[in-house]
């Protein structure tokens, strides 16, 4: 791959080149030159684009799939070309699949399925066998054939126990422990918030109480048992404060939110339209001013997108009977520059990548690219044409959005969506 980007603003803080405009060189998927003007005698591809920035390339922690076994939600051809359109270099995969990915086997099935794909599949496998929460599942085999962390997807582990022992045996061999914030005896048959919304609409709730238990249990084990955890999608106030102070006693902790929960409050549900129905539900405006602040304060590391394919036979039904979750990868970026300014949108879609075992690759002469392009000031109203999942199930459909990706260089490979 043999290209010349003209007229690009560099986004990267770790870049000597960081927010100034250049022309880049690549040559065989390196970047051999930046400069202000690069002349193309060799007659390579150029890449000419409106308003043209880049970036490192983005990668998010918590992404759903469908294959194998739900194959009508997403295949992960189709999910890979999702997230290179929406600007995704690298995506961790979850293990709800069916079968559930909890053996060697299972994590070389996701690994061959990317082969030579300009995204790099991450695959995240389950912590318990067939995520049961009974019996830990063969972590250490996931972790040889390339499992980056072990997590049952949306299922919190009951037996504190078997979490501490989770914890101790995968600080052997250096490996990452997620942990669903949710005690389900308090959560019981809540479908949302608990709140004066879900009192007004007749909806049971999920208390913030439900989140906060099980953050406090985990950190508890954490700072009794060493290891690494990482606790994904927190939406509460009280768990922000929780994770600060365990981060001040230096426990080795991060976590994520899902991007959804920083923009929608549990009002958007009065029309019960089950596109809002996420899992932790949509808190209140408190809980997200919390959250955002947390973002910015670095107390929570990484935002997700939480990408969760659902066929519209599971949404379009009664609302406490629908599946939780939303697509959230074709949104991202507009929906996050709508909260932060343009350095921070990127910093926190780059910055997940150290705790999921991601090269980091800075715009320089020399390096790999591995980059994102895209435009951050297009404003338009985020619709089903803009949806590239299988399923169109979207928490932002009919949104004001702010900025769009073009695609990304990665992998020697150019992927743009135009």
């Amino acid at each position: 791959m043999n290209i010349l980007i003209k007229s690009a603003t560099i986004i990267d803080s770790k870049s000597e080149f960081h927010n100034t405009t250049q022309d880049l060189l690549i040559e065989n998927g390196v970047i051999t030159k930046i400069s202000k003007s690069i002349k193309n005698p060799k007659n390579y591809e150029e890449i000419k684009l409106d308003n043209l920035h880049i970036s490192q390339g983005w990668f998010d922690s918590s992404v759903s799939f469908g294959e194998p076994g739900y194959e009508e939600r997403e295949t992960i051809e189709n999910g890979l070309k999702t997230a290179a359109y929406s600007g995704f270099t690298s995506v961790a995969v979850n293990a709800n699949t069916n079968p559930i990915i909890d053996s060697n086997s299972n994590i070389t099935f996701l690994n061959s399925k990317a082969n030579n794909n300009a995204v790099n599949l991450l695959p995240i496998g389950a912590l318990t066998t067939g995520s049961k929460g009974e019996y830990l599942a063969e972590l250490f085999d996931m972790s040889t054939a390339g499992a980056v962390a072990f997590y049952d997807y949306k299922k919190p582990i009951s037996n504190p126990n078997l979490m501490k022992i989770a914890l101790q045996y995968a600080s052997n061999f250096d490996g990452l422990v997620c942990s669903f914030p949710q005690e389900n005896k308090i959560s019981g048959q809540g479908v949302m918030n608990e709140n004066i919304t879900s009192t007004r609409l007749g909806l049971k709730g999920i208390p913030a109480l439900a989140e906060e238990l099980q953050v406090a249990r985990d950190l508890f084990l954490l700072e009794y048992t060493g290891g690494k955890l990482h606790i994904p999608t927190i939406s509460t106030e009280t768990s922000v404060d929780l994770i600060r102070e365990a981060k001040k006693k230096k426990l080795d902790v991060t976590c994520s939110v899902a991007i959804h929960n920083l923009y929608f409050t549990d009002d958007v549900l009065t029309d019960f339209d089950t596109n809002y129905k996420v899992l932790p539900p949509l808190r209140t405006q408190t809980d997200i001013d919390a959250l955002i602040e947390a973002v910015k304060d670095g107390t929570i590391d990484m935002v997700t997108t939480d990408h969760n394919p659902i066929d519209i036979e599971e949404k379009k039904i009664e609302f406490d009977h629908a599946n939780y979750g939303s697509i959230g990868l074709e949104s991202a970026f507009g929906a996050l520059q709508s909260i932060f300014t343009t350095k921070k949108t990127i910093d926190v879609l780059t910055k997940g990548k150290a705790r999921f075992s991601v090269e980091q690759s800075p715009i320089n002469e020399g390096s790999s690219a591995n980059m994102t392009l895209f435009n951050p000031d297009t404003k338009y109203t985020f619709s089903k044409k803009d949806m590239v999942s299988r399923s169109k199930n979207s928490i932002f459909e009919n949104e004001t959005l702010k900025g769009k990706a073009y695609g990304i260089i990665s992998n020697n490979q150019v992927v743009l969506n135009s």
